[in-house]
């Protein structure tokens, strides 16, 4: 595998190899929830921000600027999110990540009047990746309608190019997260000819029996779903209890390893899921975090976390948010403020974190930077890419996100 230099792959800066301590410190505010919904995913991003701010003030910090990553609980409530984002505006910080759905949006109007950054990758307003409207918003990354998409291009490719009378199930939580994908997938069956049927169940996940008779009766031949954590552990026996087979199965991202771990690795072979980020810990800078911070016991959570998909996304997300700072220093210099972060989170292009993600270009009018991402297979040990990176379907996409965000501007206009 070819790796791009370090300068150009995770913001990285050669300009010392000191310690970054004299001059004035970047801050980033994690506001995450950390003690209740969000806790299977939180810890490992929260981890990776704080082990990947480590190692780069190890290296200089952005363009010699130390770089500080503030975690804050929230506990999924908005107005604890509003608490912990005033905070940290107070104590400077000017870039925010909520890393929750409730939480991003409650804050984001604050966010847009007061003119900081908000990141919301793979969370919130899915039509915040219009940066005509949301100009402060930058949710890098697949929105749910594009990950979406991609499965059903996935499952195109997989059926000699065309879906007519493919018949496909949507399973999934029976909340605004599992929801939001029905409308697009709507649309992609009127248009391509395939049979859509949607199967929801209940919170908090574990009741999924009635869901899983009717799509024995249905009889699909493929299975996407919208579920988190645990929840695809119970899908997975299911499956098994109805005779499906497992390979019929497409999670969104939010299936990690130790979902696996749950199902077992031999028994989970076969299942896939989208993302937009590679797993394992064979990455460089994960393996350079593993040498200089874990084999000397300075890491900043549990070291078998770095097995973990999760992990490398929080590394993803931040890489990006850092990049934004970097390219800012670099085109208009320090002291940073909110519009020079916008500037250059504006700038960054085909970038792709040493190959840690699918590579981004983010413009004034698309903040999600082209919404790819890629089918992956478990093989009974290991993840192994079914599709290269792929943006499918990107104008009915954004016929979504062009419908919602100008909702939204009207609504904010009238108030």
């Amino acid at each position: 595998m070819k790796y791009l230099p370090i300068v150009a792959g995770l913001a990285w800066t050669a300009l010392t190899v000191m310690p970054a301590t004299a001059a004035d410190p970047m801050r980033f505010g994690l506001c995450y929830d950390l003690s209740k919904a969000y806790t299977f995913v939180t810890p490992q991003v929260a981890q990776a921000a704080k082990d990947y701010a480590e190692l780069l003030n190890m290296k200089g910090g952005i363009e010699g600027h130390p770089v500080e990553m503030i975690v804050q609980d929230h506990g999924n409530e908005p107005q604890r999110g509003i608490e912990c984002y005033e905070k940290l505006k107070r104590d400077g910080v000017m870039v925010f990540d909520m890393l929750s759905t409730p939480v991003s949006r409650a804050v984001l109007p604050r966010v847009m009047k007061d003119g900081n950054i908000l990141i919301q990758s793979l969370a919130g307003r899915g039509d915040a990746v219009d940066g005509d409207v949301f100009k402060w918003v930058f949710p890098v990354g697949p929105t749910y309608w594009g990950q979406a998409s991609n499965d059903i291009e996935y499952i195109k490719q997989k059926s000699g190019g065309q879906l007519k009378g493919v018949k496909i199930a949507f399973l999934y939580v029976d909340y605004p997260f599992g929801q939001e994908p029905i409308g697009i997938l709507k649309t992609l069956a009127a248009k391509e000819g395939f049979d859509l049927q949607l199967f929801p169940y209940p919170l908090p996940g574990n009741d999924q029996a009635s869901a899983w008779s009717q799509i024995r009766r249905f009889a699909p031949d493929w299975i996407v779903s919208w579920s988190l954590s645990n929840m695809h552990v119970i899908a997975s026996r299911e499956m098994k209890r109805n005779g499906i087979a497992l390979d019929k199965y497409i999670a969104v991202n939010w299936m990690n390893e130790i979902d696996i771990g749950n199902i077992g690795a031999e028994a989970a072979k076969g299942i896939k899921r989208g993302t937009n980020v590679a797993g394992g810990s064979n990455h460089p800078i994960i393996q350079e975090i593993i040498k200089e911070l874990y084999d000397k016991g300075k890491g900043n959570g549990d070291r078998k976390n770095l097995e973990d998909v999760y992990y490398n996304t929080g590394l993803a997300i931040w890489s990006i948010a850092v990049e934004g700072a970097r390219l800012a220093i670099k085109k208009d210099g320090w002291p940073l403020t909110p519009e020079k972060i916008k500037n250059g989170l504006e700038s960054i292009k085909d970038y792709n974190a040493n190959d840690m993600m699918a590579p981004v270009t983010v413009t004034a009018q698309d903040h999600g930077g082209g919404g790819k991402t890629r089918i992956e297979m478990w093989d009974g040990a290991k993840w192994i890419p079914q599709t290269d990176w792929i943006a499918a379907y990107k104008d009915d996409v954004w016929n979504v996100v062009k419908a919602q965000s100008a909702d939204y501007a009207k609504s904010d206009a009238q108030k």
